[in-house]
């Protein structure tokens, strides 16, 4: 789980000051805290919800890719900024999130944007052809490497790819377990890659957008 990287009472700050989120959602939040406890910390939260909706919205995506489902928050909150005719295709490996995420699916209006894509996430990537206007990545940390390689490829022209917990916790300055190392890593490769531009985003646990140079 997460450890705040500011005071508390900022985040709690920049928390009430952040849109409220739908009743559904809030439910969703909720149950996850809930039923699967100390993994609850992998939620992408309000804030970078709040941030990855307003990303659609900007950039008038009709086509999203996420990598790495859980239980069905981020995904639920990108697809109510698409059009009525937007995909979002959500890539998981847990049989039981999957079937969480997709009760609540089930109860929005915006669920039916949304296809679920159970297994190995780079395995559904092989599949897909380009057009994505935003993919967002959020799973095992060791593979974002491949992840990014193999998203790069299916952007669209204007496209982003947004990367969740490029912060981990602070850990970026020491890292002492092998998720921090692999995210030192990432992080290096994408600000070193000619391909790209890059803005790396303090929020919360670190968020990272890039598109093409």
């Amino acid at each position: 789980m997460p450890t705040p990287l500011v005071n508390d009472k900022i985040e709690a700050y920049a928390e009430q000051h952040t849109s409220a989120l739908p009743a559904l959602l809030d439910e969703l939040i909720a149950a996850t805290q809930r039923d699967l406890k100390e993994r609850a910390g992998m939620l992408s939260g309000p804030a970078v919800g709040t941030l990855l909706q307003t990303l659609v919205f900007a950039t008038r995506a009709k086509r999203v890719l996420e990598v790495g489902m859980f239980t069905g928050f981020s995904a639920l909150m990108m697809a109510s900024a698409l059009p009525d005719d937007g995909t979002l295709i959500t890539c998981d490996i847990n049989p039981r999130t999957a079937e969480m995420a997709r009760g609540f699916f089930d109860r929005s209006p915006h669920g039916r944007k949304i296809e679920v894509r159970l297994g190995l996430a780079l395995d559904t990537l092989k599949t897909l052809r380009p057009g994505f206007d935003l993919v967002f990545i959020d799973a095992d940390k060791g593979n974002y490497l491949n992840y990014y390689e193999a998203a790069l490829p299916l952007l669209s022209p204007h496209g982003l790819i947004a990367v969740d917990n490029v912060l981990w916790s602070g850990e970026v300055l020491d890292p002492r377990t092998d998720d921090g190392h692999a995210i030192v890593a990432f992080n290096h490769h994408v600000r070193n890659d000619p391909r790209v531009v890059c803005v790396m985003l303090t929020v919360r646990d670190g968020v990272t957008l890039i598109r093409r140079a």
